[in-house]
């Protein structure tokens, strides 16, 4: 009897697993999990020189039930307190699969509608490369796809990437991540 209640217990378990986030991931031929960030994804301002421009994400096998996406790039090692958030988009429709490189321009021309950019740390619109201050180890930049249970995240236009964060967190079904490393 007990082998037979663990048994449903883990058979259980396996398929609550499988209707959830475990098999979500996300992937850029532009970032190996780990790996040093490009010059392509490098701010140009600051004192730093690089494109600043996004690279192209995809994402895969979302949680049963996912209604939108968002992406957000977050440097947590940022000498603020909170960390420096480089790029916040959401609303993506829950058919997207990724993202093209330079999808984070501030007109968001390449986005799908009704996805819309949030304000970034730098205090703009669309993606902001990494830029940490000259002499500190290298930063971790954590691009994240996040599946969300709402259509439409409802943010303000004018929302912090504080406010979009506390948002996605009472939404999110499941995320995704890559986390990379730039030092100057």
């Amino acid at each position: 009897m007990q082998t037979r209640l663990v048994t449903t217990l883990l058979a259980c378990l396996a398929f609550a697993g499988s209707s959830h986030a475990a098999d979500f991931t996300l992937e850029s031929p532009s970032l190996a999990a780990g790996g040093t960030l490009g010059a392509d994804q490098v701010f140009d301002g600051f004192g730093c020189q690089g494109a600043n421009r996004s690279p192209a994400l995809g994402w895969h096998h979302p949680p049963a039930g996912t209604k939108s996406f968002a992406v957000t790039v977050h440097d947590p090692d940022a000498p603020t307190g909170s960390g420096w958030w480089h790029w916040v988009v959401h609303d993506l429709p829950a058919g997207t699969r990724g993202l093209p490189a330079g999808a984070g321009t501030a007109a968001g021309s390449a986005l799908p509608v009704p996805a819309v950019h949030g304000r970034t740390d730098f205090g703009t619109l669309g993606y902001g490369g990494a830029c940490p201050p000259a002499g500190d180890a290298p930063h971790r930049y954590r691009f994240t796809v996040h599946a969300l249970k709402v259509e439409r995240l409802g943010a303000p236009p004018d929302a912090t990437a504080a406010m979009i964060g506390f948002l996605l967190h009472q939404h999110r079904l499941g995320e995704a991540t890559i986390e990379v490393r730039y030092g100057r």
